[in-house]
């Protein structure tokens, strides 16, 4: 049979033969279904793990519908995570088709982004847990280098940490990825340095693979993700949990950037005694 091309045909295929399939493939067909994000960016043993299967088993269900294997079927999910994210312009345009904005329609958007932002605030008081966030600044404040990574909409993030890390002369690198060279950036990492990773939905595979590798040198590794199902908690020695409300079909920054003040705030206090 021939392998379906696209994301949609992928998820017609799955949907059509659904009651045909074995009860293990229906499993996994309907974590595929619920999770394509996790389908494009994890490993197989990742989601083998999450869909609590045998990782034979994805290769059993790729093969199934016309793959290769697994990595053949995965390429259709990363396809369509790219090519599903909205553009900017499309996503504001949803805040009310091609209607001019008014005086009016201005103040309840700008009223939306307030109460979303209170309400991603209010939620970090409640998911940041004081020994975790005491034991990112020990490892930060040991390290003699720290070393930021982040991409897309997670960058803004490292960039201010690293602009106020320099402020209080703490030793950092941000990895910007400069030229494609993200990965060899991240490959300066030594020991006694320490990594901050900071990745949310749709995480960067790029973040995810240097804080795999940071940590298989034992080097410390902190994270700022959203969530225990992020692929950067288990290879982190800490990961500090944010979560900022979606508006409008945007996330803010609110919450996170808080959380990175906070950090930088308590880093400073233990460098000054």
């Amino acid at each position: 049979m021939t392998a379906p091309d696209t994301y949609e045909d992928l998820r017609n295929e799955l949907a059509s033969r659904h009651e045909d399939l074995s009860k293990r493939l229906k499993q996994i067909a309907e974590y595929a279904l619920d999770n394509p994000n996790d389908m494009a960016l994890e490993t197989v043993s990742g989601i083998a793990e999450r869909a609590a299967v045998q990782p034979s088993s994805l290769i059993r269900f790729a093969k199934a519908f016309g793959y290769s294997g697994f990595s053949e079927m995965q390429r259709v999910f990363r396809t369509h995570l790219v090519e599903s994210g909205a553009n900017y312009k499309e996503r504001i345009r949803s805040f009310g088709g091609d209607e001019k904005v008014t005086a009016e329609t201005r103040n309840i958007v700008l009223d939306d982004f307030i109460q979303g932002g209170i309400a991603a605030l209010d939620n970090l008081r409640e998911v940041v847990d004081p020994d975790k966030f005491d034991a990112a600044v020990r490892y930060l404040s040991d390290a003699d280098v720290i070393y930021l990574a982040a991409q897309r909409r997670s960058f803004p993030v490292a960039s201010y940490l690293a602009y106020a890390f320099a402020q209080l002369d703490k030793r950092c690198v941000l990895i910007d990825g400069n030229g494609g060279m993200f990965c060899e950036q991240g490959r300066s990492i030594r020991e006694g340095d320490a990594l901050l990773a900071i990745s949310f939905k749709s995480y960067s595979p790029e973040v995810i693979q240097l804080v795999k590798e940071t940590r298989e040198k034992g080097i410390p590794v902190v994270s700022i993700s959203d969530g225990v199902l992020s692929p950067l908690v288990k290879n982190s020695d800490v990961c500090l949990e944010v979560e900022d409300v979606e508006v409008h079909a945007f996330r803010s920054l609110a919450a996170t950037m808080t959380l990175a003040l906070t950090l930088v705030v308590a880093l400073g206090r233990v460098l000054q005694r």
